[in-house]
């Protein structure tokens, strides 16, 4: 494959950094320059925080601890809690291997937490140790006893509740009890809002003071779209907000920043992430090594400056970097990423398996789903876009559309124009399909039922709606049944 020599350059280049502790830089004006795509409708790249208002903010580097459910605290942990004071979440001087930085990048995807959201308020801290708290929600405690989604974080000033940063999107729980990191989630989440945490929506900078209609036009507004759908939050009652923007939130789908409750995405696997040439579907930025990992991550944790030509989507008080994580957690946490592997295939017995790889390569699946990576690395056009003729000097780009819904990659903030070809590696686990998680099996995606109105999909809805046809991608749908079942065979064997 043409990227193969890439990528083991860069895997290469990882390890050789490990070893060397030579930790790049997060925030790098050169490297920042050229990393995002352009935005679909204004074709300029988006603004970004300056090098020195990143390294003016102050760094967080704060361990965080397991909540358990209640009545599920080990004896003596709530004690502990009260007197471990704050400890680093990362110490660069132990770390001498590249095995150390993978398992302190560990510690980070498990610990590292969001500090803009975390509560001290003492009724929100009982909250979270109280059954009375979960009683109307599905959120269940994981076999060791704790929640998925919520950490204790001793600071120096007292005892805080937050919210998981890396760990609460990108684990799921299997079916033989362990976790999988990296992986989209399957599980409740907790309900965050009894314990006053995320108050202003799904922005990862702080909109206190705002009512929620506005908090929510500054996460998804796109003022250059002609009648942007998102107008209206301007406007809307508090309480005409929450149907509006509820569809969005799923397990294994949500609408962040810059996206919409609209136009959601499904999480991604991480899994095989160092094999892949950009970040998000709609392909947003760039992935070139470890460094852009690192800035991704602080970019959607607390680095957005949310700039998009003449077209400034927060105010003066709110466009600011509140806190930074050491450049050494991000490194760690990149290479930790690129370490992940696939969970054991329970479906590598299946008789049909040769079969359907015929099937896979008579029907063309493998010039966009190439092996042995099963993608092409490039970006599809979304349905009724035109590129310029610059973006081929920027992307490898497939000049086909597969016509799913092209809102994302054009009515969005993180419109591109474009989706990237997503690996089918691991679709047997994934849960949800295309890129705003639309319809949750393999069986559903290869439904020719899909494409008329009056379908229901088991996925993602728009708000409003109670049915919808899922478009697009119509590879595969006109297969008799054996032949489906043998398809849907080898692609559960990937």
């Amino acid at each position: 494959m043409r990227f193969a020599p890439i990528f083991a350059c860069l895997v290469f280049s990882a390890a050789a950094l490990a070893q060397s502790n030579a930790v790049p830089r997060t925030w790098d004006e050169h490297e920042l320059k050229d990393w995002a795509t352009p935005v679909a409708g204004l074709n300029v790249r988006p603004g970004h925080f300056s090098q020195a208002e990143y390294d003016r903010a102050p760094i967080d580097n704060l361990r965080t601890y397991p909540v358990y459910y209640p009545g599920r605290e080990p004896a003596g942990y709530w004690d502990m809690l009260q007197t471990v004071g704050p400890k680093p979440l990362i110490e660069p001087r132990m770390l001498h291997t590249e095995a150390d930085w993978v398992r302190a990048g560990k510690r980070v995807f498990e610990e590292y937490d969001v500090p803009a959201l975390r509560v001290r308020d003492p009724k929100a801290l009982a909250a979270a140790r109280r059954p009375d708290s979960f009683a109307r929600s599905r959120v269940r405690a994981r076999p060791d006893g704790t929640l998925p989604d919520l950490r204790w974080v001793p600071t120096p000033d007292g005892l805080s509740l937050g919210l998981a940063n890396c760990s609460a999107c990108h684990t799921r729980a299997m079916n033989d009890g362990t976790l999988l990191h990296g992986a989209p989630p399957n599980e409740e989440a907790s309900p965050i809002g009894a314990f006053r945490i995320a108050p202003w929506a799904v922005s990862p900078v702080e909109l206190a003071g705002e009512a929620p209609g506005m908090m929510y036009w500054r996460s998804f507004g796109v003022p250059w779209v002609a009648d942007d759908v998102h107008e209206r939050f301007k406007t809307l009652a508090p309480q005409e907000v929450g149907p509006l923007i509820r569809p969005g939130f799923a397990v294994g789908l949500f609408p962040r920043w810059n996206g919409s409750s609209y136009y959601p995405t499904k999480i991604p696997d991480l899994i095989g992430i160092k094999d892949r040439k950009y970040i998000d579907h709609t392909a947003t930025h760039q992935h070139r090594g470890p460094a852009d990992l690192m800035r991704y991550a602080a970019l959607v944790t607390y680095s957005d400056a949310s700039d998009f030509g003449p077209y400034r989507m927060l105010s003066d008080t709110q466009r600011r970097i509140p806190f930074r994580a050491p450049d050494e957690a991000l490194y760690a946490l990149a290479l930790y990423l690129y370490s992940l592997q696939p969970p054991p295939n329970p479906n590598l017995s299946d008789p049909r398996i040769s079969t359907g790889q015929q099937i896979f390569s008579r029907e063309g699946c493998g010039s966009c789903h190439t092996p042995p990576r099963y993608t092409n690395n490039k970006v599809t056009l979304a349905e009724g876009f035109t590129p310029l003729a610059e973006h081929a000097r920027m992307l490898d780009i497939a000049h086909v559309s597969v016509g799913t819904d092209p809102g994302l990659a054009l009515k969005t903030r993180k419109g591109t124009g474009y989706y990237k070809v997503p690996s089918l590696k691991g679709v047997w686990y994934r849960g949800r399909y295309l890129h705003d998680g639309a319809v949750t099996s393999l069986e559903e995606m290869f439904n020719a039922a899909r494409l008329q109105d009056d379908f229901v999909p088991t996925g993602f809805l728009p708000p409003g709606q109670k049915t919808r046809a899922v478009k697009g991608h119509e590879f595969g749908l006109r297969l008799n049944a054996t032949e489906k079942g043998a398809l849907l065979a080898f692609l559960r064997s990937l």
